[in-house]
């Protein structure tokens, strides 16, 4: 029984060690690529001061009650998203947003909302593998194997916070995502394409315009020069000056349709570019969850196995194998917390970008 139960340890070991050779190579090309687009993104202000604001908040929260470590998640759109969805609310009762732009600014807020429960998720992990860190400690200061067996079975009974949001729950984000980003993408094509028929038009109309403005011309120089034929030629005239009106009043209308047609292409342009932001972004941080996840998985396995045997020697085993994963597991953690940030301040962007475009043509018109 022994022998089997050591078997299966081992194996489990071996497959992990194999695992981790090859994820480290993952993780440390995976880092290079992280740092090669993140970095200088960490380093600017607007991200420093996302950053000070979201720890202000979990900081304040922290101070009020200590009792549970659910107590530091708080509702961070309520501070950090740009704009405030009640004002966007507002605003669209006041004025005309296109439905794809609604629906743009809902997801942005959903994932702001995703990006708000990952990161209690990454807070309630760092407080759990604490327990983990006591039962290393606590193997290099004791020999009292019974008091470390009681703490690795409160590391069993620990559910696993990264399973709050799903793999799957990823993947419908990321396929509702991309419909909408095809949505956004077509009408923009086809509202630009309206914009070009009617600038088409507009020339042709021009033409037209110069075409009749010459005859008319014309015809006031025979009236001048033959008034008796100017009297019989006058209502002509008039009928064709009339005319004249008529059209460049269309014209003037053509013109001011295609200057909104234009408008909107625009904003959808821009909506587009940021969901596809929000997809890329998302997809990063699904494997960052995902590997994560799977570490907390194997560590909580491991322990398990460990709390049922109860061998000092299998103890030892596995508390080295913490020991190995620490710091790896540790800077994963940190990394996924960077990303949520920067998710954060690029929702913000976004949002205000497709804000931008909506507000100042107002003003223009």
């Amino acid at each position: 029984m022994g022998k089997t139960m050591w078997t299966k340890l081992r194996s489990l070991f071996r497959r992990k060690t194999g695992k981790s050779q090859k994820e480290r190579l993952n993780s440390l090309s995976s880092k290079l690529n992280v740092d090669e687009e993140y970095t200088e993104a960490f380093r600017t202000k607007s991200y420093v001061e996302m950053w000070s604001k979201a720890q202000g908040q979990l900081g304040r929260r922290r101070s009020i009650d200590r009792s549970s470590s659910l107590s530091l998640y708080v509702k961070l759109s309520e501070y950090l998203l740009e704009p405030q969805q009640e004002t966007l609310m507002n605003m669209i009762e006041s004025l005309r947003f296109h439905h794809l732009l609604i629906d743009y600014f809902e997801a942005s807020l959903e994932a702001y909302n995703i990006c708000e429960l990952l990161l209690r998720s990454v807070h309630q992990t760092r407080a759990n593998y604490q327990k983990i860190q006591r039962v290393i400690k606590l193997t290099k200061k004791l020999n009292d194997c019974s008091v470390i067996f009681r703490q690795l079975s409160a590391v069993v009974s620990l559910k696993n916070p990264l399973s709050i949001f799903g793999q799957e729950h990823f993947r419908d984000y990321h396929h509702s995502n991309i419909m909408l980003l095809s949505s956004l993408t077509s009408k923009g094509k086809k509202i630009r394409r309206r914009a070009i028929c009617n600038k088409l038009f507009k020339k042709v109309g021009g033409y037209s315009l110069v075409i009749l403005h010459s005859a008319l011309t014309i015809g006031m120089l025979v009236f001048l020069l033959h008034s008796m034929v100017g009297v019989v030629a006058a209502p002509g005239l008039v009928a064709g000056c009339l005319v004249l009106i008529k059209r460049k009043t269309m014209l003037v209308h053509r013109r001011f349709k295609t200057s909104l047609l234009e408008r909107l292409a625009a904003q959808l342009d821009v909506a587009a570019k940021g969901v596809y932001i929000l997809i890329n972004d998302f997809n990063t941080m699904s494997r960052m969850v995902k590997s994560l996840h799977d570490e907390v998985e194997h560590c909580e396995a491991i322990a398990k196995m460990c709390v049922r045997i109860g061998k000092p020697e299998i103890l030892k085993e596995v508390v080295k194998e913490f020991q190995i994963n620490q710091s790896k597991f540790l800077d994963q953690l940190n990394e996924l917390e960077e990303h949520i940030y920067l998710c954060f301040l690029t929702i913000n962007r976004s949002r205000r970008l497709v804000l931008q475009e909506i507000m100042v043509p107002q003003h223009n018109t």
